[in-house]
């Protein structure tokens, strides 16, 4: 057969076989792109550092990330350094607001305070650019400096803090999503207070800790949220996808959600009854043991009751 490729005449590079073998079996191209990125790089670049040229924002970018992360493809919490500035830095610029503007002087004293370090000419520029070319006023930049903080040690640890390219993507986010004032940002951080207290509860019931959960794991619990799935539900989903596979596993958890929620099954009790008759409510038999089913869940449902009542006592 014909060789399909057509040849551009430049120095091939070579992907490790193991690495080719993984991306090929998880069939995600974003993860497959960012690791093409890393090795033109030779793995000098983190992954936020390619937010810039790969054109991404911080969620893709995370995602892929994570994907990589799973496959034991790249470190976690890369130390590599940022991303060169970009063709339009100008230092001339960055002196003039250094000389003339003093609300970004204060600025620049409240963030380094805050990262525990001197901000480089880099750094500077990113930080005037959320003010000038974004416009975020200088107490959103602040707000959105101690969300980065407190999300980057929730994640990583004590001591940790985020590189300013990646305070600057989640900036763009917060400006893409209309966050341009202070109660805007406020309101913002109370609908994510309350979205990762619903995460917490499921992340108990999936048995994996008090952890925060990574971006590709958060895409799904968002999912199960929106669905109105509480967390009782997605302990016997959880419950079942062990049973079924051995271990836990996040797709084969979503699938059975995504059933339940296409069938209007939401709480543990219209499970149970759905299983016990053996019909969903589309009218389609379900290919379990009925019985079996119904006495696993029963079972369960006190397994529960007893654990609760422990906790309450």
């Amino acid at each position: 057969m014909p060789n399909v490729l057509l040849h551009t005449g430049d120095e091939p590079f070579l992907i490790p076989p193991k690495a080719l073998k993984c991306l090929l079996g998880r069939g995600d191209g974003d993860a497959a792109l960012l690791y093409l990125a890393l090795l033109r790089h030779q793995g000098t670049l983190s992954p936020r550092a390619l937010t810039r040229e790969m054109r991404w924002d911080t969620e893709r970018m995370d995602a892929a990330e994570a994907v990589l992360g799973e496959l034991g493809l790249v470190a976690s919490d890369s130390a590599a350094p940022d991303a060169p500035p970009p063709q339009d830095f100008r230092q001339d610029e960055l002196a003039f607001q250094l000389e003339n503007n003093a609300e970004f002087t204060q600025l620049i004293a409240q963030v380094e305070s805050r990262l525990g370090k001197r901000l480089s000419p880099v750094d500077l520029s990113r930080l005037l650019g959320l003010m000038n070319e974004l416009d975020l006023p200088s107490d959103v930049i602040y707000t959105l400096v101690n969300y980065c903080v407190e999300r980057h040690v929730a994640q990583h640890g004590a001591g940790r803090r985020p590189k300013m390219s990646s305070i600057e993507s989640e900036g763009a986010r917060w400006y893409q999503m209309g966050i341009t004032t202070q109660a805007a940002a406020a309101e913002y951080l109370k609908r994510r207070a309350r979205q990762q207290a619903h995460y917490a509860e499921y992340m108990r019931v999936l048995e994996l800790g008090d952890r925060l959960p990574v971006k590709s794991e958060e895409d799904y619990l968002s999912a199960w949220h929106e669905m109105g799935f509480p967390p009782e539900t997605v302990a016997l989903a959880y419950d079942k996808t062990v049973l079924n596979c051995r271990e836990f596993k996040w797709a084969y958890c979503n699938g059975i959600l995504k059933r339940w929620d296409a069938d209007g099954l939401h709480t543990p009790a219209e499970v149970e009854k759905d299983e016990q008759t053996g019909e969903k409510k589309s009218g389609k038999r379900h290919q379990t043991d009925e019985d079996e089913v119904g006495k696993y869940v029963r079972q369960l449902k006190k397994k529960r009751a007893r654990e609760k009542q422990s906790a309450d006592s």
